[in-house]
């Protein structure tokens, strides 16, 4: 039972409470983005880019970011001489 809060955090080098951590950051971002939305649906000249945006930096840290840690992750260790 205890793997099941942990098998999946690990495949993306995070503990626990560090997926936790992301996992609510990221919940919260994207809470204030789909609010944004709303507002702009509203009054079409507030909150412009915001919802765009939100996603755009989203997907840079889930997925650009995650890709760069595992090629890091994939690379030999090099001794220096």
């Amino acid at each position: 039972m205890l793997r099941r809060f942990t098998d999946h955090p690990a495949s993306v080098n995070e503990t626990y409470l560090e997926h936790m951590g992301m996992a609510f950051g990221f919940g919260g971002r994207m809470l204030l983005g789909s609010l944004a939305c709303f507002v702009h649906g509203l009054f079409p000249w507030l909150c412009l880019t915001r919802g765009s945006d939100t996603i755009r930096g989203l997907h840079r840290r889930m997925v650009s970011h995650r890709v760069v840690q595992q090629e890091q992750a994939d690379r030999p260790m090099v001794a220096a001489e």
